[in-house]
């Protein structure tokens, strides 16, 4: 039942509108503008009803302090009067009441314009309660579309979007590309759900380091992106990535994660390295390649290996210092182990000189099997192919080149080889593999052929 509050000094009056009222509303009368403030506020009601004319507190100034107060700014107001000329009337709507009735009132039409007044304010209601909730949607579907689901950072266009934004209006800043080394290994050993774990638990490592302004972002898979708003000393960076590296290495052993799991960080800075996020990113990616090719488990800054390659350029060197210097590099023994789709760049480029030279190429795929136990896990094949790696890495020449293809496979590549040497090799492989690994239900076998020069290069399924 709706409640009206009745303000009016004729005591006549006050029973009259309760009166007329009482069947529909529930009525609280009240014979001065200050008792009807003090009701207010101890007390809800859905509409006033306020004469004008009242000493201490005329309904003018007792509407004023209803308007002035936010509990009950929107509370509607009929004012009721005994002057119905028209300067009347607009003075009440100007002082901010919805209606006014005069006295003496008639019943009916009394009931006709609380009626109608009360009706528009629930149908305000309704429809204010319809648009917060459609902003509510709105707002939820925008940052569904901008959000990664697992972490609930950035995703990659608002992120680009974002920082675009930032450089464009001249912020500087830093942008880290970072990468989990080692996560399959968390995945292939522990499960998926302890690699989203992993996921989230960064993403919050990412958000404890950060400021309002910065913008956190997940690129996909274990790759993440984090741009630094107005930090431009490199001290200040480097503190921050190097806390960030130590920070996670402490929570992933408090979840007793016993893979080699670590974290890598490449680091451009704008607008030394770019004024827009493809140009730092790319600085940023290729800081993080030094990093993956260096040991892992540390940063780098993209200027410090630009630095580098300036400082070489200070000295022109000859070819016969070049080819002794490239020598240098890698001096070790056994065979080059690649990850799959720098292997296919590499087949694809020996099938070219065996296409030219005829030289004698062999590929040999090594597969792994459990035919008398077709339960075994997969961390126990893994195991196997982690075995017949280093029996590969141990048997071969530096100019083989072999990958791991799949959860069972491996390839190998064995140069200036015939059909002969390549059995040979496989036999030789496979021999030390059964020396080293220590488990029985895991057996490999594998398929040798010739590279044809006719045939095509390698294709990446």
């Amino acid at each position: 039942m709706k409640h009206i509050l009745v303000v009016d000094d004729n005591k006549i009056n006050l029973a009259s509108a309760r009166h007329v009222l009482k069947d529909v509303y529930k009525v609280t009368a009240v014979t001065m503008g200050a008792q009807a403030l003090k009701f207010l506020e101890e007390n809800e009601c859905d509409l006033v009803l306020l004469d004008i004319n009242m000493p201490e507190m005329d309904g003018f100034e007792v509407l004023q302090k209803i308007r002035q107060n936010d509990k009950w700014k929107e509370l509607p107001v009929i004012f009721l009067t005994a002057d119905n000329d028209a300067e009347t009337e607009n003075r009440c709507l100007e002082a901010g009441a919805l209606d006014f009735i005069a006295k003496p009132f008639v019943p009916a039409v009394m009931m006709s314009r609380i009626g109608r007044i009360l009706e528009m304010m629930d149908m305000r209601r309704q429809l204010a309660e319809k648009l917060e909730q459609k902003t509510r949607e709105v707002y939820d579907i925008t940052n569904k579309s901008r959000q990664d689901a697992l972490t609930g950072l950035s995703n990659r266009s608002f992120t680009e979007s974002t920082v675009n934004r930032y450089l464009a209006d001249g912020v500087k800043g830093a942008l880290f590309m970072i990468d989990m080394d080692n996560f399959k290994s968390v995945n292939d050993t522990y499960g998926h759900i302890m690699g989203d774990t992993l996921l989230k638990m960064f993403a919050d490592t990412m958000r404890s380091f950060s400021s309002e302004n910065d913008v956190l972002c997940r690129i996909g898979g274990d790759e993440f992106v984090m741009f630094l708003n107005g930090i431009t000393s490199k001290a200040d960076i480097s503190g921050l990535a190097r806390d960030m590296i130590a920070n996670l290495c402490v929570k992933i052993r408090e979840k007793k994660i016993e893979t080699d799991v670590s974290v890598s960080i490449g680091i451009a800075q704008a607008p030394e390295d770019g004024t827009d996020f493809t140009t730092i990113y790319n600085a940023a990616d290729k800081a993080l390649y030094y990093v993956k090719n260096n040991g892992k488990n540390a940063f780098h800054f993209f200027s410090d290996q630009k630095e580098e390659e300036r400082s070489r350029g200070a000295t022109l060197v000859d070819l016969k210092y070049l080819r002794e210097f490239m020598a240098r590099a890698d001096s070790g023994k056994g065979a080059y182990q690649l990850d799959l789709d720098s292997f296919h760049h590499v087949y694809n480029f020996i099938h070219r000189v065996v296409a030219r030279s005829g030289q004698e190429v062999q590929t040999i795929l090594f597969t792994a099997y459990t035919e008398n136990a077709p339960m075994v896990e997969q961390t126990e094949i893994d195991t196997a192919l982690e075995v017949l790696e280093q029996a590969i890495y141990s048997s071969l020449r530096r100019v083989d080149v072999s990958t791991r293809y799949s959860s069972k496979q491996v390839i190998v590549i064995l140069m200036d080889a015939n059909a002969e040497n390549g059995d040979m090799v496989a036999r030789r492989i496979l021999e030390s593999f059964q020396k080293i690994y220590k488990g029985t239900h895991v057996s490999i076998d594998y398929d040798i052929a010739t590279m044809d020069s006719k045939s095509e290069g390698m294709r990446m399924m």
